[in-house]
């Protein structure tokens, strides 16, 4: 998967990355949109192009836990083994948010969904921007998420600055949300 992906092609979405573009990019199951979470104005755009409510909040992908830190709020040990024992993989868990944490990423929420991927492309795609990304499934309110790179083409048109071409991650749904709190299963 990454291995087919040309430097020359990540450097290009890690530029966009930095200058607040939107990334389309292949994820475990589907393809993601995906931008810097800290500029509001790329997550607004994505959600706009997407007709996704801000109240819905966004997903986050990052390469390891340790980049995800700064937007989430602590958890007990005891709860936060089992969602490091599901990582890197494709599960994404809700954790409280951190403090401060701008409304774009949470939207009504005062928690956050995030994910430590073990899509290749994704990873690589983190390690590059040195961050997280927001990752959202790559389809305008209510069609089906996109599966392919020319599937985003087709939704999108000119609104994306970067596709990134790959394999998906063999998935064949999108990933398994649950509350790292309590363990319950929000989206099977």
């Amino acid at each position: 998967m990454a291995a087919n992906l040309q430097p020359r092609k990540l450097r290009e979405a890690t530029q966009v990355f930095r200058h607040g573009g939107l990334i389309a990019y292949p994820t475990e199951a589907v393809y993601g949109l995906g931008c810097d979470p800290l500029n509001g104005h790329a997550v607004e755009r994505l959600l706009r192009i997407k007709a996704r409510p801000l109240e819905k909040g966004v997903i986050l992908i990052a390469a390891d836990f340790s980049q995800l830190l700064p937007f989430i709020g602590k958890l007990p040990d005891k709860l936060l083994e089992p969602v490091l024992h599901s990582w890197p993989g494709p599960y994404t868990w809700i954790f409280p948010a951190a403090k401060n944490l701008p409304r774009w990423l949470t939207g009504a929420q005062d928690t956050l969904a995030v994910r430590v991927t073990n899509h290749p492309l994704c990873i690589a795609l983190c390690r590059s921007c040195a961050s997280p990304l927001v990752s959202t499934s790559a389809n305008p309110g209510g069609r089906r998420p996109a599966r392919s790179a020319l599937a985003v083409r087709r939704y999108f048109k000119d609104e994306l600055d970067c596709i990134l071409h790959g394999d998906l991650g063999g998935q064949s749904r999108p990933t398994r949300i649950r509350n790292a709190l309590d363990g319950q299963v929000l989206r099977a």
